[in-house]
């Protein structure tokens, strides 16, 4: 059978809370965060400097809340500071040091 359309996914019963797993297809998986390192976004000084400014708040509202959050994130990723808010959690997710180290 063809896979349901992206609606049917989102919809699930109340008793059955969607999970990642629901929306990301195989092909997504590589880029797909564990969750531990999700944590140290928390744990990040820096991080939480750059969520004090309003303007970034608001932007990241914006997205959030928007219809078209890709169209969005590309018109986003021209202001400088979006940018550094994003570059800041690849830095705490994928420290750059580690990057093409392979696992042993």
């Amino acid at each position: 059978p063809p896979p349901p359309p992206p609606a049917a996914l989102l919809s699930s019963p109340a008793d059955s809370p969607w999970s990642v797993e629901d929306i990301l297809t195989e092909d997504d998986e590589q880029d797909r965060v564990p969750l531990q390192k999700l944590k140290l976004l928390g744990e990040s000084e820096e991080l939480r400097g750059l969520l004090l400014n309003p303007h970034l708040r608001q932007l990241l509202l914006t997205i959030d809340q928007a219809e078209d959050k890709s169209s969005l994130m590309k018109k986003y990723m021209q202001e400088p500071l979006f940018v550094e808010f994003a570059d800041c959690c690849l830095r705490i997710v994928e420290p750059p040091e580690k990057e093409n180290v392979l696992p042993e």
